[in-house]
C-alpha cells in the first residue's frame, strides 16, 4: 500500500515507519539549523505534528536543541510542550523567550496547562502561570489545588453546558453565537438551576434532531459523573470499560466544575501501562532524557535487592557444596533449572500484574487463574523434563541424573506458575504495588526452589 502511495504522490516523503520522523527530514532540519536558515527549517518542520517535533527535540543533543528553539522563535507551538518528555520540559521552558512562552501557553486548554506545570519546579511553574490571563490562571491554580493524580487535576475547566429546559435550537444558536468554545468537545452537558448535571447530549444528536426537540429527550444513556477527588486511574478505567467519550467532573456539592475527555483518559492508561513495564524491570519512572546520576539512583536500590536475593540463592547452593564437588555435572546443569523457573515465573507474573491493573484478576477468579498457571507450569515442566532427561542421559551418561533434573524441572515450573500469580495478588492485598515488588520475590522463590529441588534430589538419588 505504501509503495502504491509513493507512485501516486512522489512529493510526499514516506519513512519506513510512516508514523516516525524520518532520518532524511531530521538531517534536513539540522542542516538548515547549522546554516541558520530559518526559512528552510520552517519548510521542513511545517508538515510535522507537535508530537513529532517533540520527539525530534528529545533525540537531538542539548546544544542543537537550544539553537533550534531559539531559531524557531515566536512560532513555537504550546502543544509541543505538552508532548515533550517531562524530563525535558523544564529545560525547554528555560530556553524559550518569555514572550514566546506566553504565546505558546496561551492557546492551550486548562488541562494541558495543568499537566504542563504540575511537575515543574517553583520558578519554571511560576513562569508558565505568569503568562496566563487572570481567569485562566485562577482555573489552573484551582485544578492544582486538587490532589495529585485526581480527576480535578485531569479535567478541563471549560465546559459546554446549558439549562435542562433547552430545545435543540437553543443549543445550536448558543454554540453558533459563542466565541469561546473549547477547541475539542463532544457533548453538551445539561444542568439544573443549581448547576448539577442531569445528563449530556452528543453533538451528533444535536445536529441531527429537529430544532423544536427537547434536549432531555435525546440524552445519552449510561451518563455518569466523576468527583474531583476521584483517582485518575479509576477515571481511565471507567472510560475504557464503558467506552466513554467525555464526562463531567463535579465538586462536593455535585456542581459541574469541569469535564474529562477521552484523550486525557487514554493518556492516563498509556502512562500506567508504561509505568507497570518500567517497574517490572526495576527501573522506576526513568526516561531517555534522564541524566546518568538520576538513572543510577533509580536503578541502584533494585539492583541491591536483586543482590540480596542472589545471596539467598547462593546460601542454598552452599548447603550442597559437598554434593556438587562429588558430581561436577550438577554445577553445569544448575543454571538451566533456575533460568527456566525464572522465565516461567516472569511469564505468569506479567500476566497477573497486567490483569490486576485492568481489574480482570479479582477475588472471584483468582483461584481459577492460579490453578490455570499451575497446570500450565506442570504441562511445560513435563515437556522440558523429558528433554532434559534425555540430555542428562546422552550428555553425562547417567539415567539417574536425567531423572533428577527432569523432576526438578517439573517442580520448579509448577512453583513458578504458583508464585507468578500468588505473589502479586498477596502484595496487592497488603497495599504494595505488585508491579514494583513482585519481580524480586518471584525470582527469589524460583531460584531457591529450583536449586533446593535439584541439589536435594541429587543428594538423595545420586549418592
Amino acid at each position: 500500500m505504501i509503495d502504491d502511495n509513493k507512485e501516486l504522490h512522489p512529493e510526499i516523503e514516506y519513512a519506513e515507519d510512516v508514523y516516525s520522523l524520518s532520518a532524511r527530514r531530521l538531517s534536513a532540519i539540522l542542516f538548515a539549523l547549522d546554516r541558520d536558515d530559518r526559512d528552510e527549517m520552517m519548510v521542513q518542520m511545517e508538515p510535522l505534528h507537535a508530537a513529532d517535533i517533540a520527539d525530534m527535540l528529545e533525540q537531538i543533543n542539548p546544544n542543537d536543541r537550544r539553537r533550534l528553539i531559539t531559531l524557531y522563535g515566536a512560532d513555537f507551538d504550546g502543544d509541543i510542550l505538552s508532548e515533550l518528555d517531562e524530563g525535558l520540559r523544564e529545560e525547554v521552558i528555560g530556553v524559550l523567550h518569555p514572550s514566546v512562552l506566553a504565546g505558546a501557553v496561551r492557546d492551550l486548554e486548562s488541562d494541558d496547562v495543568v499537566d504542563l506545570v504540575e511537575d515543574l519546579e517553583g520558578d519554571a511553574q511560576e513562569a508558565i502561570l505568569a503568562t496566563l490571563e487572570d481567569a485562566d490562571r485562577v482555573a489552573v491554580e484551582k485544578s492544582l489545588a486538587y490532589p495529585e493524580f485526581s480527576a480535578g487535576r485531569l479535567m478541563q475547566s471549560h465546559v459546554v453546558k446549558g439549562p435542562e429546559h433547552w430545545l435543540v435550537g437553543d443549543a445550536i444558536d448558543y454554540m453558533r453565537r459563542s466565541d469561546d468554545l473549547p477547541e475539542d468537545f463532544y457533548h453538551m452537558v445539561l444542568v439544573d438551576p443549581r448547576m448539577r448535571a442531569v445528563g449530556h447530549v452528543t453533538l451528533g444528536k444535536i445536529l441531527g434532531a429537529p430544532r423544536d426537540q427537547k434536549l432531555t429527550d435525546i440524552l445519552e444513556p449510561g451518563f455518569r459523573t466523576f468527583s474531583v477527588e476521584e483517582s485518575e486511574s479509576n477515571v481511565a478505567y471507567a472510560f475504557n470499560q464503558y467506552h466513554m467519550i467525555s464526562a463531567p467532573v463535579v465538586d462536593e456539592h455535585e456542581r459541574v466544575v469541569g469535564v474529562i475527555t477521552i484523550d486525557d483518559a487514554m493518556n492516563v492508561l498509556d502512562e500506567e501501562h508504561e509505568e507497570d513495564i518500567m517497574r517490572l524491570a526495576g527501573v522506576g519512572e526513568g526516561s531517555l532524557a534522564d541524566k546518568v546520576i538520576e538513572t543510577v539512583r533509580a536503578r541502584l536500590p533494585w539492583l541491591g535487592v536483586n543482590l540480596l536475593t542472589a545471596i539467598l540463592a547462593s546460601m542454598v547452593i552452599a548447603q550442597f557444596e559437598a554434593t556438587i564437588s562429588q558430581f561436577v555435572a550438577l554445577a553445569v546443569l544448575m543454571p538451566i533449572v533456575a533460568s527456566m523457573g525464572g522465565n516461567a515465573g516472569t511469564q505468569s507474573l506479567t500476566v497477573a500484574v497486567r490483569a490486576i491493573a485492568t481489574r480482570d484478576l479479582t477475588g472471584a477468579n483468582v483461584w481459577r487463574v492460579i490453578r490455570r498457571e499451575v497446570l500450565v507450569g506442570l504441562a511445560n515442566g513435563i515437556v522440558f523434563a523429558v528433554i532434559m532427561g534425555i540430555v542428562g542421559v546422552v550428555w553425562f551418561g547417567s539415567p539417574a541424573l536425567g531423572l533428577v533434573i527432569a523432576t526438578a524441572m517439573v517442580i520448579n515450573l509448577v512453583i513458578a506458575g504458583l508464585a507468578g500469580v500468588g505473589v502479586p495478588v498477596l502484595l496487592e492485598k497488603v497495599g504494595v504495588d505488585p508491579a514494583l515488588a513482585s519481580g524480586a520475590f518471584v525470582t527469589t522463590v524460583t531460584d531457591i526452589v529450583g536449586f533446593f529441588a535439584f541439589l536435594g534430589l541429587a543428594a538423595v538419588v545420586l549418592f
